[in-house]
């Protein structure tokens, strides 16, 4: 399994048209055969801020999922939405997925 994370600053004034390019962009990696989970959250901390965290099975369907038109057409629109270089964690890892956290469970 692949994951990464990706910490982005977007930049005030563009917010809307970031939030319209992830949900369009989230809902087409999440529907590719490879992907696991896609998801974009705001910082609770900085209104600014996002992390993006995805899972793939396995580096071809990461691979794939680099080689997907929308891909290119979201990589040539960030530059004018972040107003930093984002930052990205890339992890193989033998795990298939989340498992349970044993700390917590619903009373």
């Amino acid at each position: 399994m692949i994951v990464i994370n990706i910490v982005m600053q977007i930049r005030p004034e563009k917010t809307d048209a970031w939030l319209e390019l992830a949900d369009s962009y989230a809902r087409n990696v999440n529907a590719e055969e490879g992907c696991l989970y896609f998801k974009f959250s705001r910082s609770l901390t900085d209104e600014n801020e996002y992390v993006c965290i995805e899972g793939f099975r396995d580096a071809e369907a990461g691979s794939t999922h680099t080689s997907q038109p929308y891909v290119k057409e979201f990589f040539e629109a960030m530059p004018d939405l972040v107003s930093a270089q984002p930052q990205i964690l890339y992890i193989d890892t033998p795990h298939d997925g989340f498992g349970p956290m044993g700390e917590i469970q619903p009373r």
